[in-house]
């Protein structure tokens, strides 16, 4: 065993056997911490606004015992995590633990080192074709045969006319992955899709109507998609300067369209999309839902009339025709060489400002609050690798926990495949580019997020923390009954903490998996062990992630767990 971090683990006999393979006993009932007199029903809270329809595929789950080792926790807690098994916050959707696909992918759908571990993490959300492309993608086109009405050159936002780099849905480059690549990889992970449409060719088009023309391209997208597809969305971050179709070329416009784009116009333009989308669902008898763009934040003075004036406008004028609404956020000061005490301080603040941002906004403007999804989510710390490192898994899973608390519908991380570009890389696999490390290898983020997604429950619970403010709690519980502890320890030193549990009857054992990072590259390593098993080459984790044992230890004792210095503890707590 490594004893990754000086991690105090003992074997439970002996100070030496590990049993290896040990199952939990049904039959075992000895009371444990946290068992209370009376235990409080938990009552379910309604549904929140903000979910919505993304819980209308939720499921109860059922917790197995995994296969495990016997480990015991020496010293005494100074930490608390107590959790309340009957205050439920909210049922788990799953479309939270989305991930990004994108043109660049390749045609991936031929790679099992990619499709395997990608059906392990079920993100059950597959967002395509990419972020700004999006508003430069033809579905329908072959590669190079761009659209008589789409320019060659787009104005950016310093008014020069630029090369936009179309794509191509039905392209046969071996770099890029297309459409039909893009519905394979849905059908063979087990996967759902969630497209972007090009809005930034009703801006740009050069025909006589191109509001009309562009939303015919997306209904006969939806025509093409025939209800494989349930989520759609009109552009994307359209408010941004940076964007195709955020200024165009008035001496090509012929519909008499503004210079620069606002929220009100792209208000207008939505519910022609969506009536020509949604018609073209009906023609197949299929059900789609639509989200619009948002802006997540409240405007600063440097930026665009644009963005200060977006939200107003598209959400007046919008008229309840958005189903959901889109929101994007990396977090971190942008272009910044951010430490982890920054990168990570964010992944706990910045979700709930956006929420209630986003929510006062659509009260503010007389809209109906409505789902919410954060389909794009990232860092935008440089400089030192932070993107692909150990920090990065935990800020992922402090995202994850934090969206699931503030009551997002959906959630997507960006992205699964990007570039290396010295560490500063998004990418949740290698892309084949980052020295020494195999293409499809795995980021440390992938590991986090699995184990957080593999202990959860169904319910999301009450759970709050003593003693330390660099600890961070969050509570689930299983339809089976069991209860889910994940513990982030945000500062640079272990916690040992003891976890009390109320309203619940604890069973014999509890299990867990302990991440953490190496010691390699200061805050930012780029490898993560799992329960000590680390990777086989200079980055990554473990390759037998998916057979790893668990940690256990039986109740009797206390449920006690050394949370490492920038690491997270996923557990489970058996029930009686």
């Amino acid at each position: 065993m490594n004893y990754h971090r000086g991690i105090l683990l003992f074997s439970a006999i002996g100070l030496g056997i590990v049993l290896g393979s040990c199952k939990k006993s049904k039959t075992a009932s000895a009371s444990g911490p946290g068992d209370t007199a009376t235990i409080r029903a938990p009552v379910e809270p309604p549904l929140a606004e903000t979910i919505g329809f993304f819980l209308d595929d939720w499921t109860p789950k059922t917790f197995t015992p995994p296969v495990y080792k016997e480990v015991l926790v020496s010293g005494t807690a100074a930490n608390t995590v107590t959790v309340d098994a009957s205050a439920i916050i909210t049922k788990i959707p799953e479309s939270v633990f989305g991930q990004n696909a994108s043109f660049w992918l390749g045609p991936a759908d031929t790679e099992p080192i990619f499709l395997n571990p990608l059906k392990s993490l079920q993100p059950h959300i597959l967002r395509f074709p990419g972020g700004s492309a999006s508003d430069a993608y033809f579905w329908n086109a072959q590669q190079g045969a761009n659209p008589t009405d789409a320019p060659a050159l787009i104005m950016d936002k310093d008014g020069n006319l630029t090369a936009p780099g179309y794509n191509y849905g039905m392209t046969d480059q071996n770099w890029q992955c297309n459409l039909n690549n893009y519905y394979n990889i849905l059908q063979q992970s087990n996967n759902q899709g969630l497209i972007t449409v090009n809005y930034g060719y009703a801006r740009y088009g050069t025909g006589t109507d191109p509001v009309a023309t562009a939303a015919h391209l997306a209904a006969d997208w939806v025509r093409y998609d025939n209800g494989r597809t349930l989520y759609w969305e009109i552009g994307n971050e359209n408010f941004g300067d940076w964007e195709w179709g955020y200024r165009i070329d008035l001496s090509q416009n012929k519909d008499g369209q503004p210079e620069y784009l606002t929220g009100a116009l792209y208000a207008q333009h939505f519910q022609v999309f969506a009536d020509s989308m949604r018609q073209a669902a009906s023609e197949t008898g299929k059900k789609i839902l639509i989200g619009a763009v948002t802006s997540e934040a409240a405007p600063q003075s440097w930026q665009t009339n644009t963005v200060k004036t977006w939200n107003s406008g598209m959400m007046s004028g919008i008229h309840d025709k958005a189903d959901f609404y889109v929101v994007h956020n990396y977090f971190t000061p942008y272009n910044t060489n951010s430490n982890a005490a920054v990168i990570l301080e964010s992944a706990t603040t910045v979700p709930s400002q956006m929420i209630g941002f986003v929510t006062q906004s659509l009260q503010a403007n007389g809209a109906a609050i409505k789902p919410i999804a954060m389909d794009e989510w990232n860092m935008f710390a440089v400089g030192s690798k932070q993107m692909v490192s150990n920090t990065s898994g935990v800020f992922s899973v402090l995202v994850l926990a934090e969206a699931l608390k503030n009551k997002f519908g959906m959630a997507a991380r960006w992205d699964l495949l990007n570039g290396w570009n010295s560490g500063d890389d998004m990418g949740l696999f290698s892309a084949g580019d980052e020295p020494g490390i195999a293409k499809w290898s795995l980021r440390p983020s992938f590991y986090y997020m699995y184990f957080f997604k593999k202990f959860l429950g169904d319910r999301l619970v009450s759970a709050s923390t003593q003693n330390s403010t660099n600890l961070k709690a969050y509570a689930s519980t299983f339809s089976s009954g069991e209860a889910n502890i994940t513990m982030v320890n945000t500062g640079a030193t272990d916690q040992l903490v003891e976890i009390k549990i109320k309203n619940f009857r604890t069973g014999s054992r509890y299990y867990w998996y302990s991440l953490a990072g190496g010691t390699d590259n200061g805050e930012f390593s780029a490898k993560v062990f799992v329960n000590g098993d680390g990777p086989a080459q200079g980055a990554g984790g473990p390759a037998d992630y998916i057979s790893l044992k668990a940690n256990s230890a039986p109740v009797a004792g206390g449920i006690i767990v050394n949370v490492p210095a920038r690491g997270v503890i996923c557990m489970v707590v058996d029930r009686q």
